[in-house]
């Protein structure tokens, strides 16, 4: 055996991109993407994004360069995600909902080289570009346009000295028969994404090839998966519960992902019928309440749950379902599938560990630990951040997540808190993401969030955040909402402070900023609650 040896033909990276090549050879006439009413089949799409890594690569942009885009979903945004790696060159996903000050911060921690500008993200950008110190090097800018959008925006005359292209005349300049950049590595850096913040600033993450991971982890990996199985994408500038529905009915749609809020948002909506046909949705980035997965089910939409992270590359667990589990009750259909899961086929470990020892936890479904992987797509580390880097990245083999979690008797994984978010209120720990479950119970709340408050005797003590539903007769007051909770938890884990708002702030991938709730509830001061 020794002598069989790694040959060229037998140790070829691995990389989606290959997926392009193949979607147009065997879907070529199919519709690859759909944005109002524009459409294009997968031979245009392969064709559209060989001369974009063309133009990119005749400009010198190569190997190592950072290429940022900042852009809602739309064709451009879709074709990035190929054409910029096609060339060599990283690709960058932006947060649209950023401020300038955060995106000058990414862009010149990435030093980004090109950036591609979608019409309504113009003026924050030159904002954040405005923000570069003196003499520093800054990123040339290209103009997305979008004559559906802001045909205002999108004529010639529209640009400035500020850009010195569109998207479309890069495109035309172009060679479709250009020899796009092979990786010479699986460990070539194909994305650098930056973590989503919701517990502190960004990090940026350069994820690597075989990892298939628009801009939150590029759409977990469905950019890529979609062109491998030769599927419709469905561009959505913005979205709402009556838009989805819509498009649902027109374009007939099998299959889509979102968050829990989006889950949410479709069960409150005012046009929210059962659907004529099942659709597919998988959820993951936050724990989804057991209650908006019996509501979203009940409209004929069949769930799936997920994990991951920016630093895996995408989803690394799922709620694999079992048949048996279809004869169940609702309520407990719901309550199982809001567990993480196992771990997907070809990733290597996951557990459940003592943080301070690192030996796993019972198998109870009680005993709280903290969720450590270990697999080929977890990231080499935090770009320019060697200090965190060691702090997730342990000598043990273990990726710490910072997500605290129980492992259940049957091997299924169900997270419980970010290890920030929990409340550690008279030596009691409690689980936010517990005490928001049964909030999201009450028919009068829209959405809920539970954090830390300071408090003189126990510590800190429950505060929960509630935005309540439109159209209500009559809006439940803060005993209201106590009362509802000691009815159905310990009294240990009731929120002592309820906080009403008309909507909870969000990071643009949907995650509620649990830190500046952190920092109203701090700046509340010490509460004063009876020690009982």
């Amino acid at each position: 055996m020794d002598e069989l040896k790694l040959k060229p033909a037998n140790s070829c990276p691995l990389t989606p991109l290959t997926f392009l090549e193949r979607a147009a050879t065997v879907y070529g006439d199919c519709p690859s993407i759909i944005y109002n009413n524009t459409s294009y089949t997968w031979s245009h799409t392969h064709r559209r994004c060989l001369q974009l890594a063309s133009s990119l690569s005749s400009n010198g942009f190569t190997r190592g360069h950072v290429v940022s885009v900042i852009a809602p979903n739309t064709p451009a945004m879709y074709e990035l995600q190929f054409a910029v790696p096609m060339s060599g060159a990283v690709l960058n996903n932006i947060n649209t909902r950023l401020d300038a000050r955060t995106i000058s911060i990414l862009l010149r921690h990435s030093e980004s080289k090109l950036v591609f500008v979608d019409c309504l993200s113009r003026a924050v950008i030159l904002e954040a570009i405005s923000l570069f110190p003196p003499n520093s090097p800054r990123p040339a800018l290209v103009l997305i346009t979008d004559d559906d959008q802001a045909p205002e925006l999108s004529s010639p005359s529209s640009l400035t000295v500020d850009f010195c292209c569109t998207y479309e005349s890069m495109v035309e300049k172009g060679d479709p028969a250009f020899n796009w950049v092979q990786p010479q590595s699986e460990w070539d850096p194909m994305v650098l994404n930056y973590t989503s913040g919701t517990t502190s600033s960004p990090k940026g993450v350069p994820v690597y090839l075989w990892t298939l991971p628009i801009f939150h982890a590029n759409g977990w990996s469905f950019p890529w998966g979609i062109a491998a199985v030769g599927g419709t994408n469905i561009c959505l500038r913005k979205f709402d519960g009556p838009t989805i529905f819509g498009m649902i009915k027109r374009h007939g749609v099998t299959h889509m992902c979102g968050a829990p809020v989006v889950l949410n948002m479709l069960t409150n909506s005012p046009n929210n019928e059962p659907l004529r046909n099942p659709v597919q949705i998988l959820t993951a980035g936050a724990p989804p309440p057991a209650t908006v997965l019996f509501r979203t089910e009940s409209l004929g939409f069949l769930v799936s749950h997920g994990y991951g992270l920016t630093e895996t590359g995408g989803l690394v667990v799922s709620c694999a379902w079992k048949p048996k589990w279809n004869q169940l009750p609702a309520s407990e259909r719901a309550r199982l599938k809001a567990r993480q899961g196992v771990k997907i086929a070809g990733f290597t470990e996951i557990d459940v560990v003592d943080p301070k020892t690192g030996a796993s936890v019972k198998r109870d479904g009680l005993s709280i630990g903290e969720i450590v992987l270990r697999g080929g797509c977890v990231m080499l580390g935090y770009l320019k951040d060697p200090e965190s880097t060691s702090k997730c990245l342990k000598d043990d083999g273990w990726f710490y997540t910072g997500d605290v979690g129980v492992m259940h008797p049957d091997g299924y994984l169900e997270i419980k808190d970010r290890s920030k978010d929990v409340i550690i209120s008279g030596g009691e720990n409690i689980s936010s993401v517990e005490v928001e479950s049964v909030l999201y119970t009450n028919p009068a709340v829209n959405e809920a969030a539970v954090v830390a408050r300071p408090d003189e005797y126990w510590g800190e003590t429950p505060c929960a955040f509630v935005s309540l539903k439109e159209g209500l007769n009559q809006k439940p007051s803060e005993k209201d909402i106590i009362d509802f909770c000691r009815e159905k938890m310990p009294h240990y884990m009731v929120p002592k402070t309820i906080v009403f708002k008309d909507e909870l702030p969000k990071t643009s991938t949907g995650k509620i900023k649990k830190f500046m709730l952190r920092e109203i509830a701090k700046s509340m001061g010490s509460s004063r609650v009876s020690r009982m």
